[in-house]
């Protein structure tokens, strides 16, 4: 089989290997810190969506499913919530933590191109689970019609890299003693592809959204709460850019890595532990 012929049946090949073989695997191990860390964001982004008792909701690269598991919990007995996501390993996490939850069910699939039925969800919500579309474009145009007339999407991304010291900081004294790889095109699939605001709106639009709206949230994420200083060194190390790097490093050099990462992120450390800014989009659309 050709390769354009491959990437036509599965655009997003590349990240489900990746979701499926390096990161999910990370990320089921780390679920809970992760969770914590970025929990407050995620909740600020559902208040904004106005769920509420009984309505269907699809929960967008939903990971280990502590989302899918609250939106679960707000839409009670007679609601739906479908959590679907690319890796199986963090399917399976989250289905470990909901089976007293008969009103939630995961699956593993490709929303750019997964058959969701037409009509079948009053909400669309995604933390931090749509910037890894191959064609972000098709992707959303697909989405569409799943929503319910009168429904909305809503989701929160991340800004640009510099307003996220949580990733940034690690990232920076990483990359002072290994080359960093930079990704193919400014907005290629990845954590930061939804940094411009005003690109990501056009691409809603074009996808057949309307009410496009934006707003930005900024907080202070604690990362790693209850972690010892060379545990907080270990987590950072495992996030972003700085994680690719220490996957591809020897021995002598994952040492200053880590002698790097914890000098720089020393100033940061508190009674309550790592404590960085952030940056996110709460978007919505109709």
């Amino acid at each position: 089989m050709s390769e354009d012929k491959t990437a036509q049946e599965d655009p997003n090949a590349q990240q489900s290997a990746y979701w499926n073989e390096v990161a999910g695997p990370k990320w089921v191990q780390l679920s809970q810190a992760i969770n914590g860390q970025i929990e407050p964001i995620g909740r600020a982004a559902m208040e904004s969506a106005g769920v509420e008792p009984g309505q269907r909701v699809l929960d967008v690269g939903c990971g280990c499913g502590h989302t899918s598991i609250d939106l679960a919990q707000r839409v009670g007995a007679k609601g739906e919530v479908h959590g679907v996501d690319l890796s199986e390993p963090m399917l399976a996490e989250g289905r470990s933590h909901a089976a007293d939850l008969p009103q939630l069910r995961f699956t593993q699939a490709d929303v750019q191109t997964a058959d969701l039925g037409d009509g079948a969800y009053d909400r669309i919500f995604s933390r931090f689970g749509v910037m890894f579309f191959a064609d972000p474009e098709a992707a959303f145009r697909n989405l569409r019609p799943a929503l319910a007339p009168g429904g909305s999407m809503t989701f929160v991304c991340w800004q640009e890299i510099g307003k996220n010291p949580w990733m940034a900081v690690p990232g920076a004294a990483v990359a002072k003693h290994v080359d960093m790889p930079k990704p193919s095109t400014p907005h290629a699939p990845g954590p930061f592809a939804f940094a411009d605001a005003e690109r990501t709106k056009a691409i809603l639009e074009a996808g057949g959204f309307s009410g496009v709206e934006y707003e930005s949230l900024e907080k202070g994420l604690t990362i790693g709460a209850g972690m010892t200083r060379d545990e907080l060194v270990d987590f950072s190390l495992q996030m972003g850019p700085a994680g690719a790097a220490m996957r591809e490093a020897d021995e002598g050099l994952r040492s200053r890595l880590r002698e790097a990462v914890a000098q720089a992120i020393a100033p940061f450390i508190t009674d309550d532990g790592l404590v960085m800014g952030s940056a996110a989009w709460v978007f919505s659309a109709r």
